[in-house]
């Protein structure tokens, strides 16, 4: 800051602490007679006791209702934390608080009407009618004020408890009003389901008499209805039409299959005598008894004619008279299949009539279902209306007779009960005389400290003069270094041009006089809008390191900068590369990813970065020819594109640097003087006549950091 006179000043802090030390018997009288004064005033005050009761909020049903439970809930719903701040202004409502002043007769205590007994002003004030007369009110008007400033009702957070706080100066009333209030309130929340109570029953009582009314005509008309259309019950969902249309269905289709069946058989008897074969394997002429009689006596005479055979010869009378035996019990067999045959077509047919009758059936009841379904319809509706009124008229006689219970039985508790009534309280809340003497105590040493402060400032002597140190000269930009071999300008005195080892050891000893550190070159980019920039680090990995760091630096200054490693370390790639496994300008080369896959963002810092990739290097050189396109494309989104080419030589750059305006960068950290005359010699006879120097040091000494930091 500057003085009166022009010269600079500043505040003297160690003054000020020896002002305020050198008034320090001042301070401290200042101080104890400030606590003094707090204490006498905190212990002449009367003082004030508070006491507080706490009410739960919650559904209280009794046991014997028969809808506690969803009473329960609805209550539960009703007490939520909107619930619970209208219980709180219920508890301050004028009608409880004037309750309680008339049970507990507050008005009667100077405490609650001060104006019981006016003073002489206000006699006065009152005579001239400047003032209105506080006695023509009602006392419990008059205590209202009052009771409400010593009142606190405050809901406990995130609970359904209610805390009653009450200050007096009586330490007995203090506990007997918030008492008397959660007393109060109880019974008003009581007396409150009372009348509900009772306006319930009395509203149910004529709803039940005209809903008993409309049940009884409800149901009326559905029998009525059901007897005109003849929709007689055979049970829960079925009437008498369906049930004979199901009964009708279930019979046909028993009919239908034994008349197939029977059909099935007579065909396969009928096929069996057509094609000459035994019927003997059919079950129907197996299972006749006079078929197995006759196969039976089939049997015997053959067995006689193989008896006979053997002594009698064919033309004998007994064998002839047993073949003809034979001959007449086939043909008996043969008429008693034919009989069987005839039988299972007549059952056949029979079936078929069967089936025809039930079909007619089966119609008419369909035509007379459908008739029935259309009338349901009708049915259903007021069968619907008549349950409808049953079960309202059900809901009001439950409602009733526990409405009624209640009243009678005067079982309506509060939805409330006090889980913590208010004791008399031992100590006084206000005035608490230590914490207010240390208050005063503090509050008078501060404000006395700062007066002193004040005065020393305000007189002067807490501010001395300040020796400002020159200002040091602007930092040149980084200078462009001449190339032995083609000399323009150099910022330093003549050389001797016949002399070419002392003119390059002068122009090196010139050049480190000057700012090469890392800032001079960011500079020097940022002053000259370079838009490509060719990083060369004869000395390996530092250079790399310190290539990375002006990318940053200039990132850091809000330069759009984009690093292409094309070291053969990958160094850049470790520093600034989330992964060394990133896609980079070796697989672009090499035609492997898009453009976009191949620019990924600094770990630290705003710049982005195209690693070194992981194609094969002798591949992506092969496509180096697409590096100028690449750089082109760069230039257009990026204000310096930064190749980082490693220890490269003068050859390998001139593959890199064919953009005119190119900027040469030889970073040389940690990299004898010899080396950079050498690495500036084959430059100068590559063609290149300005190269920029970054050694990373400027004039105060080196201020390039290891690897690890960048």
């Amino acid at each position: 800051m500057s003085g009166l006179g022009g010269e600079h000043v500043d505040i003297d802090l160690g003054g000020l602490a020896r002002a305020i030390w050198q008034r320090r018997t001042r301070v401290l009288l200042v101080t104890v007679g400030a606590a003094a004064i707090a204490f006498a005033a905190a212990k002449t005050m009367a003082p004030d006791y508070e006491g507080e009761a706490r009410i739960l909020i919650e559904s209280r049903e009794p046991e014997f209702s028969g809808s506690a439970q969803a009473s329960q809930s609805a209550s539960d719903r009703i007490f939520d934390e909107s619930g619970i701040l209208s219980q709180v202004q219920v508890l301050r409502s004028a009608d409880l608080i004037k309750q309680v002043a008339r049970n507990m007769k507050l008005h009667e205590l100077e405490e609650f009407d001060p104006s019981a007994r006016p003073s002489a002003v206000s006699d006065l004030l009152v005579m001239l009618r400047l003032k209105k007369n506080p006695l023509e009110l009602p006392p419990e008007e008059r205590i209202l004020k009052e009771f409400n400033e010593k009142l606190q009702v405050y809901q406990v957070e995130k609970s359904r408890v209610i805390a009653i706080g009450f200050t007096s100066k009586d330490p007995r009333l203090a506990a007997a009003i918030p008492n008397e209030m959660a007393k109060v309130y109880l019974s008003l929340q009581s007396g409150a389901k009372l009348d509900s109570n009772s306006e319930a029953s009395r509203w149910l009582e004529p709803e039940i008499a005209n809903l008993r009314e409309k049940v009884r005509e409800a149901e009326a008309k559905v029998a009525a209805y059901r007897a005109e259309s003849g929709l007689l019950p055979t049970g829960e969902t079925q009437n008498f039409a369906t049930r004979q249309l199901s009964d009708i269905s279930a019979e046909l289709a028993r009919v239908r299959g034994e008349r197939a069946n029977a059909a099935a058989r007579a065909q396969g008897v009928r096929a069996a005598l057509a094609d000459g074969r035994s019927a003997d394997t059919l079950a129907d002429i197996v299972g006749s008894p006079m078929i197995q009689r006759l196969k039976e006596n089939r049997a015997n005479v053959q067995a006689q004619i193989a008896d006979l055979s053997t002594s009698l010869l064919d033309g004998h009378p007994r064998l002839k008279g047993l073949k003809s035996q034979l001959e007449g019990i086939e043909g008996q067999i043969r008429a008693e299949t034919r009989k069987i045959l005839a039988s299972l077509d007549n059952e056949a047919r029979v079936g078929q009539l069967r089936e025809q009758q039930l079909m007619q059936q089966l119609n008419s009841l369909k035509a007379q279902s459908a008739q029935a379904g259309e009338e349901e319809v009708g049915l259903r509706a007021l069968e619907r209306e008549a349950a409808a009124q049953r079960q309202l008229l059900e809901t009001y006689l439950a409602r009733y007779r526990e409405a009624t219970s209640r009243t009678v039985a005067n079982a309506t508790p509060a939805d409330a009960r006090v889980i913590s009534g208010a004791v008399v309280p031992t100590s006084q809340s206000f005035p608490k005389v230590l914490p207010i003497t240390i208050v005063a105590a503090l509050a008078s040493f501060l404000v006395s400290c700062v007066v002193i402060m004040l005065g020393e400032l305000f007189s002067g002597r807490a501010l001395r003069p300040v020796d400002l140190p020159e200002a040091p000269p602007a930092r040149p930009p980084a200078q462009a270094l001449a190339i032995p071999d083609g000399i323009e300008e150099i910022p330093a005195p003549a050389l001797v041009p016949d002399e070419p080892a002392e003119r390059e050891a002068e122009e090196v000893e010139i050049a480190m006089e000057h700012d090469f550190s890392i800032e001079a070159v960011a500079d020097h980019l940022r002053a000259n809008a370079v838009q490509v920039a060719v990083a060369v680090s004869p000395g390996g990995d530092e250079g790399s390191t310190a290539t990375v760091m002006l990318a940053r630096l200039l990132a850091e200054e809000e330069q759009k900068v984009v690093l292409i490693d094309l070291s053969g370390s990958a160094c850049p790639t470790r520093l600034m590369a989330q992964s060394a496994s990133l896609a980079g300008i070796t697989n672009l080369l090499t035609g492997e990813v898009a453009f976009s896959e191949s620019i990924h963002a600094d770990r630290f810092s705003a710049a982005h970065v195209i690693p070194h990739g992981d194609a094969d290097p002798h591949a992506a050189m092969r496509g180096i020819d697409r590096l100028q396109m690449i750089v082109d494309a760069l230039t257009s989104a990026y204000d310096l594109v930064l190749i980082e080419c490693g220890a490269a030589d003068a050859a390998a750059i001139a593959k890199v640097a064919r953009r005119e305006g190119t900027e040469i960068i030889l970073s040389a950290p940690a990299v004898s003087d010899d080396e950079i005359v050498e690495a500036l010699t084959s430059f100068g006879e590559a063609g290149y006549r300005d190269v920029v120097l970054m050694t990373g040091q400027g004039r105060s000494g080196p201020e390039f950091p290891d690897r690890r930091a960048a």
